[in-house]
């Protein structure tokens, strides 16, 4: 059988994925890029925003109508939420809830009478999904014990699981073997990893990094919440990557409040100054919400000066919409739209402004780069190539060259030379291998 994934949404649904592609492959199916010519289609969907929701509902209609012969497999968040009728008049042959996602591959094959193919020994050189990457993300729990009055996941994705530590390990193994040279844990709290096992997101790093030939390891979106004293710790192994992506929401107290957040800014600050100690190459990133319910014209203030305190170095900002099923989107005092964009543009110019001030901070540095790609440009009809990787960091560079180079999947040393003409990136060149 031929299968096509495909997934919108968070990193946590793109580790399902390739999860799911690596177990239907052991069962000797075939992952094609080409729905066209699937014999089944799964889908991994989101609903966290109403927008989401939309985006989903969209893309089921679109992949039943290039393909209406094939099975339609569908989970996530929106598969979960919404009604099992409406879903069957999208064209949905299945649905599997978020609370049994991780059996996927067996419920599909049962419940659609899946033929396994001839072989059910993986090639563990084939890459996980048809589009090669050098990064790869590793679902390591699911759930939040949480609820913030604006999230939906946690209704969505239920109590918080854990992966047992071994069962990690051996799936980070394996993608090694593959040539992966990069993992990203993910999860819904991965601060809360092993609270339901006994363990903690530390142990589990510290195996990761004392028993596997992972060249590089990074954390995903981590609560700034419940770290251990010996977190900061764990980073003298220079395997362990220098950034981290610390939701805040919002720099007003008050406002954190009403989100139900657990911490303070003051709480924020403290953990951003002990991080920034430790590690002095740190590049730290964060989500903000902008135009909460009843948030005042004091309180946007207080956010900015505190964002701008913390010298971000990348922002992801949401403008509040009301998910139906939120308690956030029953609360009074609702900021009118046209707010909302101008607090949005405010944000986004400084922003722009901190994340060029965060990649000048790092001209003149010589930093090993991953290398994942080449771009080939073309300006006033002269051909230029350019190889894009990350620093530890991440920091987003590219290297000029011929594009004959065997870059891709190489880790080099590249000095630092200076922005690009977007402001966005940072050049450089090589000066060695990695």
């Amino acid at each position: 059988m031929r299968v096509y994934l495909d997934t919108l949404g968070c990193r946590l649904n793109e580790a399902e994925l390739g999860t799911w592609s690596a177990q239907f492959r052991a069962r000797g199916h075939e992952i094609t890029p080409d729905i066209e010519l699937a014999d089944v289609v799964v889908l991994n969907t989101c609903a966290v925003t109403e927008e989401a929701v939309r985006k989903s509902r969209k893309l089921v209609r679109r992949l039943h109508r290039d393909n209406p012969q094939a099975r339609f497999v569908i989970s996530g968040c929106f598969a979960t939420l919404e009604e099992r009728t409406r879903l069957a008049d999208l064209g949905v042959d299945l649905v599997v809830d978020n609370k049994d996602k991780d059996r996927l591959v067996e419920i599909t094959s049962h419940h659609l009478a899946l033929e396994p193919g001839p072989s059910s020994h993986p090639d563990p050189n084939a890459a996980l999904l048809p589009r090669g990457r050098q990064r790869a993300f590793v679902k390591v729990q699911d759930g939040c014990r949480y609820r913030c009055t604006y999230c939906i996941v946690t209704l969505a994705r239920g109590d918080e699981r854990s992966r047992p530590i071994p069962e990690v390990l051996a799936e980070i193994g394996l993608l090694v073997a593959q040539g992966i040279r990069e993992v990203v844990l993910t999860g819904v709290h991965l601060g809360g990893y092993g609270s339901d096992l006994g363990c903690r997101l530390v142990d589990l790093l510290r195996a990761i990094l004392t028993t596997t030939a992972l060249p590089r390891l990074r954390i995903g979106s981590l609560e700034p919440w419940e770290l251990d004293s010996d977190f900061w710790e764990l980073f003298q192994e220079p395997r362990l990557m220098p950034h981290l992506h610390l939701p805040l929401q919002s720099g007003a107290d008050s406002l954190l409040r009403r989100m139900a957040r657990r911490g303070q800014s003051a709480d924020y600050a403290a953990l951003v100054a002990e991080g920034r100690r430790r590690l002095p190459d740190l590049n730290l990133t964060t989500d903000i919400i902008v135009g909460f319910p009843g948030e005042t014209d004091a309180e946007w203030a207080t956010t900015l000066r505190f964002v701008e305190r913390m010298a971000f170095g990348h922002i992801h900002i949401f403008p509040f919409s009301p998910r139906q099923g939120t308690k956030a989107a029953t609360l009074p005092d609702q900021v009118p739209e046209r707010i909302k964009h101008h607090r949005q543009q405010e944000l986004q110019t400084l922003a722009r402004r901190m994340k060029q001030a965060t990649l000048a901070g790092f001209v003149g540095h010589q930093m090993p780069v991953l290398i994942e790609s080449c771009d080939v440009l073309v300006r006033n009809g002269v051909q230029t190539s350019l190889w894009g990787g990350y620093t530890p960091n991440f920091l987003r560079v590219a290297i000029p060259g011929t594009g004959a180079e065997k870059l891709e999947n190489h880790v080099r040393m590249v000095n630092l030379d200076g922005l690009n003409e977007e402001g966005d990136g940072l050049l450089g060149h090589i000066v060695a291998d990695g």
